[in-house]
Order: C-alpha cells, then sequence, then structure tokens
C-alpha cells in the first residue's frame, strides 16, 4: 500500500465489478478515499444490483481504506449531481473522476433500433458529461483534479458495435477538448483505452470469436495477434486488474504532467495512441474536378491504403478468370 493519494478523493463508475473494480482497489490502496459508484445493471443496463457496490466498499474498508456506495444511474443528469453531493457531504472534496461505466447493445446497424443507440450513448458518452460536468465545480474552485474518461480500442472502428465505436471514439473528442478548457486550472484529463477479460468480453457469442478468428482478424477489424499461452494458474495479461496501476499513477500529482492523450492501459504494458494528423494530401493552385479527383484519389491520396471490409465473393458465384 502506497500513499502517492493520500488525502484525495475519487469517484470512479461502473466499478462494482471488472476494471472499474480494481482502479477502485488501487487508488484506495494508494490513499485515496473511494466512491464506488454502480448502478449493479445487466450487462445491457437494464436492472439493478446494490449488491457489487456494496461488495467492493466492504473489501476496501477491510483493507483498511475509506469507501462509500452509490447507486446511481450515470446517464441522468441529476442523479450524477447527487453522485458529487454525496461525495463532498462526505469527504468534503473531489479529486479525482474515472468514468468507466459502460454497457453493451451489439448490433448491426441496419437492425440496430433507436433505443439500442440511444442507451449505450447514454451511458457512455453522456454518462461522461453527466460526471464531468459537477465533478469538475469543486475541481476548479480547488484548482485540481485528475479526469479519466474510459474509451475503447473499438472507438477505431468494431463491427456489430456502431453505438459503442461512436460513443468510445466520441469520448476521446471530448477529453481532448476537455483538456484545453481546464488544464489552465490545474485539472489534467485523458482517455483510456482499457482491456481485460470482463463481462463484456466474454458477451461476444463463441461463433462471431471463431469467424473472426479463422478470417485472422479482431473485432475492431485488425490482424489477430497470435496466441500466446501463459500458466492458467498465474496472472494473466487479460486480468481487468493490469489497468489500475497506470491509472492510478495518472492520477497522482506526477500523472498531472500528462492531459489530452490516449493512454492504452491494458496487458502488462503502458501505450500512448499517437493524436491524429494528416498524413498524405494532394494540393494544386486551383479548385478540382470531379475527373481530376478520380485520377488523383485512387493514385494518390490512398494509393497502398488496405479497405478494412473489402466486398465477399458471392460463394455461389466462381470467380472470375485471373483472380
Amino acid at each position: 500500500m502506497g500513499n502517492r493519494l493520500a488525502g484525495r478523493v475519487a469517484i470512479v463508475t461502473g466499478s462494482g465489478r471488472g476494471i472499474g473494480r480494481g482502479v477502485a482497489h488501487m487508488l484506495a490502496e494508494e490513499g485515496a478515499a473511494v466512491v464506488v459508484a454502480d448502478f449493479g445493471g445487466n450487462l445491457d443496463g437494464t436492472g439493478g444490483d446494490q449488491g457489487p457496490a456494496d461488495e467492493v466498499v466492504r473489501e476496501i474498508r477491510a483493507n483498511g481504506g475509506k469507501a462509500i456506495a452509490h447507486y446511481g444511474d450515470v446517464s441522468k443528469f441529476e442523479s450524477c449531481r447527487d453522485l458529487v453531493q454525496t461525495t463532498l457531504k462526505e469527504f468534503g472534496r473531489v479529486d479525482i473522476l474515472c468514468h468507466v461505466a459502460g454497457i453493451l447493445r451489439d448490433r448491426m446497424v441496419f437492425n440496430m433500433t433507436e433505443e439500442e443507440w440511444d442507451a449505450v450513448l447514454d451511458v457512455h458518452l453522456k454518462g461522461a458529461f453527466n460526471t464531468v460536468r459537477h465533478a469538475v465545480e469543486p475541481m476548479l474552485r480547488q484548482r485540481y483534479g485528475r479526469i479519466l474518461l474510459f474509451s475503447s480500442g473499438s472507438g477505431l472502428g468494431s463491427s456489430g458495435q456502431a453505438n459503442y465505436s461512436a460513443a468510445k471514439e466520441g469520448m476521446v473528442g471530448f477529453a481532448r477538448a476537455l483538456a484545453r478548457e481546464l488544464g489552465p486550472h490545474g485539472i489534467a484529463v485523458n482517455a483510456i483505452y482499457p482491456g481485460g477479460n470482463t463481462r463484456m468480453t466474454q458477451s461476444v457469442p463463441a461463433a462471431a470469436a471463431d469467424i473472426r478468428a479463422a478470417a485472422g482478424i479482431r473485432r475492431d477489424g485488425r490482424a489477430a495477434a497470435p496466441p500466446v499461452e501463459f500458466p492458467p494458474d498465474g496472472p494473466q495479461p487479460r486480468d481487468p486488474e493490469n489497468n489500475a496501476p497506470t491509472v492510478a499513477w495518472l492520477c497522482t500529482e506526477a500523472g498531472g504532467a500528462i492531459s489530452g492523450q490516449v493512454i492504452g492501459t491494458s496487458g502488462w504494458q503502458a501505450s500512448r495512441y499517437s493524436v491524429r494528423q494528416v498524413i498524405r494530401s494532394v494540393a494544386q493552385p486551383r479548385h478540382w474536378s470531379v475527373e481530376e479527383l478520380n485520377l488523383a484519389v485512387p493514385l494518390q491520396l490512398t494509393a497502398g491504403i488496405p479497405n478494412p471490409a473489402p466486398k465477399q465473393q458471392p460463394r455461389d458465384q466462381p470467380a472470375a478468370a485471373g483472380t
């Protein structure tokens, strides 16, 4: 147990299970008082169970830490106001906000309902706004704060998860904007790309995972890494708790030097993702015609760029000669 966060107060949403639970424990081990904010819902956001949050609070207190539970819904603006007010009433300040809470409503876009789209964005992206909007008020008064918004590599594009990808990549833009707005006030903001063997990853149907593996691709469309075997009775790189140390460090005094970044915390490494920038351009001293672009775009601007999802040859149609 360290003391790098002694005297600090942290709110961790979605901390009743999985990655959030590991973060709550690590922050408490470093001396922070922790508000375990968890609705206790099912993976799709339905239901509600106070048990997971209460259990984490008991564990933290049993280890000598300070913790309370809050069972509000982060998709609700007033619920997040109550979350922050409860924290201030109990601990007197708010120094750290980790927004980990999330749900899944996986569906191909042509089968997705409006409710399935809204539900996912409400918890992830609107939940980020709701929690930040209220937590930032005491942080501004203190001129100190650490905000970590848990995004996902799926934000780069994940088949069957258009709602989830949109919410997670939106969170990156939100974090970068906040870093510029709040940096002058002593508040550091970063987006986190976590990973681990959680309820979410376990929910991927086995058949879908097998199809992707056979094709050599991951869910986000990138090439699959060759499997690595680890002793089953020891630590695993997919353990959700592996995210916590990097997250905890970013919440320290020293971690405040990092802001406006996307930090990967999955496995046994910490990663920093590049900021988007122009990698290739075509230009001329006047406006383009469509005919000119018909040549310039495929031959210069996009030459060599792979199609992440090329059109498939119909199974009952033989390939053309010479292909």
